[in-house]
C-alpha cells in the first residue's frame, strides 16, 4: 500500500449558517481545500462526502452526485458515506484507501451538515435515531440521555467531579476565541456555569449529571482535505503531512448489553489499531483532537485511547496537561464542544485542525513543535469509532 498524504485542508466557519444551503458549505469547504492544495477547480479523481442526515434535516439525497457536479468534477467517482457522527471519519478512511491501494491519485473527502433546518426537539430526535431503535429509541433514550448516563457510571467509579466537567468546558471554550471558524468564541468562567448565582439559570441541566455547559451545539458547518499518494506531496508546495495509521473498531449498539458500561472499547481497539499501523505510541503524540460532544467524553477518551491511565485523564486535566500549552494538548480547535458539531463535518474538521497544527498554520492557537497528531472521531454512544494518526514529513 502507497503512503497517503494530505495536501490541502479548509473548512468554513461553524456555527448557525442561515445563508447557506448544505451544498454551498460543502463548495465552500471543497474549494478552499482545493484552492490549498494549489490545484483550483480539479482534476480530482474521486470524492467522498461524509454526511448523517441530509435526507432527513435537508430533504436532498445523492449528495456527493450533486456535488461532483457543483465543483464541475465531472467524471470523478462520488460516494456518500454515512456512519453517524462519525461519517466524516469514515469518509477519510474510504479517501486514504482509494489512494494508498494505488487506484486513485488525487482525492477529495468533504463532510458537512446543515442542522438549523430544524428546531432543536427535531433534532434530538434526529439524533436518538442512531440509538437501538427497539431496546432504547421507543422508550425515548436520547444521546444525552444516553451520555447522562455514561457520565454518572464514569464519575462514580473514577471519582470525577462536575467541576472537573466544567473545566473541559472552560478549557475549550478558551482555545475557541482563538480560532476563527469556531461556532462558539466566548470564553467562559466557572462562575457562569457553575458557582456563580447565575449558574443554575445559564446551565440548566440537560441530563442529569450533565448540563448545557457539558453539551456540544447543534452546528452547521463543513470541512474538506485533498489526499494524494506521498511520493507526489511535495509537488503541491505544502508541507507534507501524512496519514500515518488509522483503525475503526465497533461496540454492542446498547449500553447495557456491555460487560462493563464505562469501558469505550471501540475507542480504544481503534486508537491501538492506528498506532499500530503507525508505529508509533501515544506518548509520541503532540497534539489530539478528541470527539468531546459531551465534557465526560474528552475525559474518559483520553483514557481509553492511551493517553493517561485509567482514572487519571481528570487529574491531567487539573495539572494543565491538556492545556494549549501543556504536554499534551487536547482539541485547541474548541473541540465539539466550542468549535461546534456539524455531525458528517466533524471528523474531518478535527483533521483539519490537526494538518494546521503540524504544518504551523494555527495562528494564536498553535502548539509548539507540533510533528504528530492524533483525532478521533466517536459514532452513536462509542459503537462505531475511527482514530487517526497524522505525521509531519521532514
Amino acid at each position: 500500500m502507497r503512503r497517503v498524504a494530505i495536501v490541502g485542508a479548509g473548512m468554513v466557519r461553524f456555527g448557525k449558517r442561515e445563508g447557506d444551503s448544505l451544498m454551498d458549505m460543502l463548495t465552500k469547504a471543497s474549494l478552499s481545500a482545493m484552492d490549498d492544495a494549489g490545484i483550483g477547480d480539479g482534476p480530482v479523481d474521486a470524492l467522498y462526502v461524509g454526511n448523517m442526515a441530509a435526507g432527513m434535516l435537508n430533504h436532498q439525497t445523492a449528495i456527493a452526485s450533486a456535488l461532483a457536479d457543483t465543483l464541475n468534477l465531472l467524471p470523478a467517482a462520488a460516494d456518500a458515506i454515512e456512519n453517524g457522527p462519525a461519517s466524516g471519519g469514515s469518509a477519510l478512511k474510504n479517501g486514504v484507501l482509494a489512494v494508498a491501494s494505488g487506484y486513485y491519485d488525487r482525492v477529495l473527502v468533504v463532510g458537512g451538515e446543515k442542522m438549523s433546518s430544524v428546531i432543536g426537539p427535531k433534532a434530538t430526535d434526529m439524533m436518538a435515531t442512531m440509538a437501538h431503535p427497539q431496546a432504547e429509541y421507543i422508550y425515548g433514550a436520547t444521546l444525552p440521555s444516553l451520555a447522562g448516563m455514561f457520565a454518572r457510571l464514569y464519575m462514580q467509579k473514577y471519582g470525577i467531579t462536575p467541576l472537573q466537567l466544567a473545566k473541559v468546558a472552560i478549557k475549550n471554550h478558551n482555545n475557541a476565541t482563538r480560532n476563527p471558524y469556531a461556532h462558539f468564541r466566548t470564553a467562559i468562567t466557572l462562575a457562569d456555569i457553575l458557582t456563580g448565582p447565575q449558574a443554575p439559570s445559564n446551565n440548566p441541566v440537560v441530563a442529569e449529571p450533565l448540563r448545557r455547559y457539558d453539551c456540544c451545539p447543534v452546528s452547521d458547518g463543513a470541512a474538506a482535505v485533498v489526499l494524494c499518494p506521498a511520493e507526489l506531496a511535495k509537488s503541491f508546495g505544502q508541507p507534507a503531512v501524512t496519514v500515518a495509521g488509522f483503525g475503526q473498531a465497533t461496540d454492542t449498539h446498547t449500553l447495557q448489553e456491555r460487560d462493563d458500561p464505562t469501558e469505550l472499547r471501540a475507542v480504544r481497539i481503534a486508537s491501538q489499531k492506528a498506532f499500530a499501523m503507525a508505529q508509533l505510541a501515544p506518548s509520541d503524540v503532540h497534539v489530539a483532537e478528541l470527539h468531546d460532544a459531551f465534557t465526560i467524553l474528552e475525559i474518559a477518551e483520553s483514557e481509553q485511547a492511551g493517553f493517561f491511565e485509567m482514572g487519571e485523564g481528570a487529574k491531567a486535566l487539573d495539572e494543565g496537561v491538556t492545556e494549549i500549552g501543556g504536554r499534551l494538548p487536547i482539541n485547541p480547535s474548541g473541540g465539539l464542544k466550542a468549535r461546534g458539531h456539524a455531525l458528517g463535518a466533524t471528523g474531518i474538521a478535527q483533521v483539519v485542525e490537526l494538518v494546521w497544527q503540524l504544518r504551523g498554520d494555527a495562528g494564536e492557537r498553535q502548539v509548539k513543535g507540533a510533528e504528530v497528531g492524533f483525532s478521533l472521531n466517536f459514532g452513536g454512544m462509542g459503537n462505531n469509532v475511527l482514530a487517526f494518526v497524522l505525521r509531519r514529513e521532514a
